[in-house]
């Protein structure tokens, strides 16, 4: 009985899963040894110098405030003195208790041995002062001269030798790497050379009806869906014929009812569209006969609604251009502050009826970019008429200009209701339009955002929404220059 294609697939992903596993235990184990040498560094090493360093630090400033006492008298000074003995001595305590090696605990306990001797001198000495005895100074000096000299002394020592330490354990890490790196590299070549066995095992049974399956697909891609795929054996093979034949026939289906979906807009909607808003025309001027000013409101809703589809269909049509690659763009270099211009313009009468605040922000010399004008003023239409559309009356639309990093950006903020956020990055889907929370929904098409984003996209540039919601939305896109 032959083996499937899964069995030998299967056969050979477990002889490989178990190299896997073999592998990984062995890095795991290395990676553990790196961290534990690591970690001594870290906890250890770096600890006993940083220590090291400051015990050098308190016993020259226990000398300087030792002799101010001695010529000042000033118990401030002997204060200080006794608060840098303790941490002096909890430094000391803290690199005995991490000690590694025989060594660095005789250089501590000489330390500390020194250290006792330079306290009792000090003591001593200052006895003498309290009781006004007098003292051999010079004497003390120098026995306090040698204690603390032996201190920084065994304290060289004791850097020297940690940062010593410290190299040979970076040493241990480079060979640690090395060697995993070396065995990784063998591995390597094995799973390499064992993949390719088990690839051309596998190439001698599958490769012919593949590339029957290829030579089948790339028709689908031409749009052929005729003639069914034959094939009988791998037995996977088979079985995945039987579904793509299936899936052909549903490809057919579908692409009939795309061409008849398509048909039908054009010559079933668009058409008899364009004969009732030239009708609806006909009949406000007259035409047909004089009609009343009821007659004329209904025609002029009539009209309105009409426009209002044809318009829809247009952006379905442009957008559905756009994702196929179809529309055509005329780029040419020019300022983009006339083309917002233009759309205030345009855009004007609904703001004095709605008594909103339009207002430009334009406080730079802009730079020149390469733009279809046409395609950029409709994208400024779509976001900075959406912008008009959700925000209340006497409220303000503030739309601000500047020059960025090789490019231009272009803002359009609003006091309306904003936009949640899991609406931000949907609202530039087609048929997409974000819930604002209000009590009566605003009607749009969901093209608007989806045709700027296109457009803004064919340029090269990027758009994104910032919202909060019940404190305005803010869009904002980049053109390049």
């Amino acid at each position: 009985m032959k083996l499937t294609i899964f069995s030998r697939l299967l056969t050979g992903y477990l002889i490989i899963f178990t190299l896997v596993i073999g592998m990984s235990i062995y890095v795991i184990i290395h990676i553990i040894q790196i961290n534990e040498v690591a970690q001594s560094i870290l906890t250890i090493n770096n600890r006993m110098i940083d220590s090291a360093t400051k015990l050098s630090d308190i016993i020259f400033s226990q000398v300087r405030y030792e002799r101010k006492f001695i010529i000042s008298k000033d118990k401030a000074f002997y204060r200080e003195f006794l608060q840098l003995k303790s941490d002096f001595d909890r430094y000391l305590s803290e690199m005995t208790s991490i000690a590694e090696s025989s060594q660095t605990r005789s250089y501590l306990n000489n330390i500390r041995e020194s250290y006792q001797n330079y306290q009792s001198l000090v003591y001593e000495e200052f006895k003498y002062l309290k009781n006004g005895d007098g003292y051999a100074h010079l004497e003390f000096n120098r026995e306090k001269e040698k204690a603390t000299n032996s201190i920084i002394e065994e304290l060289g020592k004791l850097e020297t030798n940690t940062r010593q330490n410290t190299t040979d354990k970076i040493k241990r890490l480079h060979e640690i790497g090395t060697e995993l790196r070396r065995m990784a590299m063998v591995m390597t070549g094995a799973f390499l050379i064992f993949g390719i066995v088990i690839s051309l095992f596998i190439n001698r049974s599958i490769t012919q009806p593949l590339s029957l399956l290829e030579k089948k697909t790339r028709e689908i891609g031409k749009g052929n869906f005729k003639e069914d795929l034959n094939l009988s054996s791998p037995p996977e093979l088979a079985e995945l014929a039987g579904a793509f034949n299936l899936m052909c026939n549903k490809l057919k289906e579908l692409d009939k009812m795309k061409s008849d979906f398509f048909s039908s807009i054009a010559h079933e909607l668009r058409t008899p569209l364009s004969t009732i808003k030239m009708g609806t025309s006909l009949l406000k001027e007259g035409i047909e006969g004089p009609i009343t000013e009821g007659q004329r409101g209904l025609l002029a809703v009539l009209e309105k609604e009409i426009n209002r589809l044809i318009g829809m269909l247009n952006s379905l049509l442009d957008l559905s251009k756009m994702e196929a690659g179809m529309m055509s763009f005329n780029l040419e270099p020019q300022n983009i502050r006339p083309l917002i211009d233009q759309t205030i313009e345009e855009i004007g009468p609904l703001a004095e009826a709605k008594k909103i605040n339009l207002e430009v922000i334009v406080t730079e010399v802009l730079p020149i970019i390469k733009i279809d004008s046409e395609r950029i003023l409709q994208a400024l239409r779509n976001i900075i008429g959406n912008a008009m559309k959700f925000t209340p009356e006497k409220g303000r639309v503030k739309i601000s200009v500047r020059s960025v990093d090789h490019g231009v950006e272009v803002s359009v903020a609003d006091t309306g209701p904003g936009i949640p956020a899991e609406s931000l990055i949907t609202i530039f889907e087609k048929f997409q339009q974000a819930t604002t929370g209000g009590s009566s929904p605003i009607k749009g098409t969901g093209l608007g955002l989806a045709i700027a984003k296109e457009i803004i996209t064919h340029h090269g540039g990027k758009i994104w929404a910032e919202s909060e919601p019940g404190h305005g939305s803010t869009f904002i896109f980049v053109l390049p220059a």
